[in-house]
């Protein structure tokens, strides 16, 4: 999915399987201390959404999550990665939520602004698609009730 936006290169960009590591260990060695530092936390968080690996990105999300609802401080920063999360993972209603408010925030930030236009595409992608996907299953039934009629009067 590449774009001409220079700003959204985070929902293409995903970090080496090395760069990942050295996030996950540092991450493993403080829980392992029972002190994991908001930090460490984000940047584990931030790794894990920029991955093609869907799961990698459904636990991104989900510790940007828990900061988001534990540090009143760092919630602004958590909103660009949790809407490029849920819009790498297709969830295209929670990544407009998320990117709306830090919009609403920040309404010239340009991060915000291009993965506000990658989702805007993604929705619109995606409409068509399900557009065609109904218009030939209502062609496919159109021909059964056709085929059923012709041979009903045939008999």
């Amino acid at each position: 999915m590449p774009t001409d936006l220079p700003y959204a290169a985070d929902a293409q960009v995903s970090l080496s399987y090395d760069e990942l590591e050295v996030l996950r260990l540092q991450y493993q060695k403080e829980l392992a201390q029972s002190h994991v530092t908001v930090q460490t936390k984000f940047n584990y968080a931030w790794g894990l959404v920029k991955s093609p690996v869907r799961e990698h990105q459904v636990e991104g999300v989900r510790l940007l999550q828990d900061i988001y609802r534990t540090e009143p401080g760092r919630r602004r920063e958590c909103l660009y990665y949790l809407a490029l999360g849920y819009y790498k993972m297709g969830n295209y209603a929670d990544a407009k939520s998320f990117n709306d408010l830090l919009l609403e925030k920040e309404p010239t930030n340009l991060q915000a602004q291009s993965l506000a236009s990658l989702i805007e595409q993604a929705v619109t992608k995606e409409g068509y698609v399900g557009m065609a996907l109904a218009g030939g299953v209502a062609a496919l039934g159109t021909l059964l009730v056709a085929g059923l009629i012709r041979r009903a009067t045939r008999k």
